[in-house]
């Protein structure tokens, strides 16, 4: 267990990745945060905010009430801000947020405005400073990172395979692509950090076959390493079966099965991990409460499969899981980007 101080080192980390965010001396920036966030965390940004000169106000929102039949975990949709247009203009207006919510604003109903109306968002993702200050981006991620969205841009077709039984095919045609490297230094755009990964939204209808979930792969809203195969059959984005014996494969029945609507059983996005920073074991190393995941779906060479809502395919729904599948061979137009879960050196 971690004794939650502020340290030295981690204001640290923050200023290096607030720099590499273009803040600067007399800058205005918000920091949003609720009545649950990581309180260090919010105090680590503004104390970096600080150092460098910026002027950072708070944004503090109660945490809402779970509306749901289950427990949310890992959405990147945050519902703290409810639609609040006070809480939207101070965003958009202030230049730079920091984003300290419990979900974060990847796919909040609110990011697209404050996008919009020029700000730019970096969501530090709710882990620990620890893994944050491990976690540090460099140029070079960055450019790893956009090589393979320039790759999967131009992409006609996916395919995923391995040694347990997967065969997934994805039509990559009109599919919107993004990346993140742990940083955002322009005006109207997103990131996440800790950052690695590169994400493709395709179109409706357009993921077809098996992924088999084998033992060791990860369930990132369980928060869990499996220890029996699933084995998933998708149609046209949306998983048809969940095929499997033991608590895995029944505690994945059971939690999609709660949303009570088929959207929790569609393809959220597609996409593999690029931070050869990020460590597969790190799930076991800390407390629930210290982790939410981030480095695991940021780990080199994994195949990152989310379900959930994909606002380009019009599918919205609040059910989603994240599935970190390793020792995959994932295949862009015959390109092998990644072989047995290992990433290839392709992205330069």
């Amino acid at each position: 267990m971690f004794a939650d101080r502020i340290e030295g080192k981690w204001i640290d980390a923050f200023c290096e990745v607030f720099e590499r965010c273009a803040v600067k001396r007399g800058d205005a920036a918000a920091i949003l945060s609720e009545t649950q966030s990581r309180a260090l965390n919010v105090q680590l940004a503004e104390l970096a905010l600080l150092r460098l000169g910026a002027r950072p106000f708070h944004v503090i929102v109660p945490t809402p009430r779970n509306p749901h039949p289950v427990p949310v975990r890992s959405t990147g949709a945050s519902e703290a801000i409810a639609g609040l247009a006070p809480v939207v203009a101070a965003l958009g207006q202030a230049g730079f947020v920091v984003d300290c919510t419990l979900e974060g604003l990847m796919h909040a109903k609110e990011t697209p405005a404050i996008l919009k109306a020029g700000a730019r968002i970096l969501v530090v993702s709710n882990e620990h400073p620890e893994a944050l200050e491990r976690l540090a981006p460099d140029p070079a991620l960055e450019t790893r990172v956009r090589a393979a969205v320039k790759l999967l841009r131009g992409a006609r077709r996916m395919r995923v395979t391995s040694a347990a039984g997967s065969d997934l095919a994805v039509d990559m045609a009109g599919a919107m692509t993004v990346g993140v490297w742990g940083w955002t230094d322009r005006p109207g755009t997103l990131a996440h950090w800790p950052g690695g990964v590169v994400v493709s939204f395709p179109k409706s209808g357009t993921v077809n076959g098996t992924l088999v979930l084998d033992r060791g792969d990860v369930n990132l809203t369980f928060k869990r390493y499996l220890e029996t195969p699933v084995r998933l059959t998708l149609t046209d984005d949306y998983v048809t079966t969940i095929e499997g014996e033991g608590t895995d494969a029944e505690m994945m029945r059971g939690y999609l099965a709660a949303w009570g609507e088929r959207e929790a059983y569609a393809v959220s996005h597609v996409g593999f991990g690029m931070n050869p920073k990020a460590r597969y074991e790190a799930l076991a190393m800390y407390d629930r409460r210290d982790t939410n995941g981030t480095e695991l779906r940021c780990v080199a060479g994994n195949f990152l499969f989310p379900t959930g809502a994909n606002e380009f395919a019009g599918r919205y729904t609040a059910g989603h899981f994240d599935l970190p599948v390793m020792r995959t061979t994932i295949e862009i137009d015959g390109t092998v980007v990644a072989r047995d879960g290992v990433l290839q050196n392709v992205f330069t």
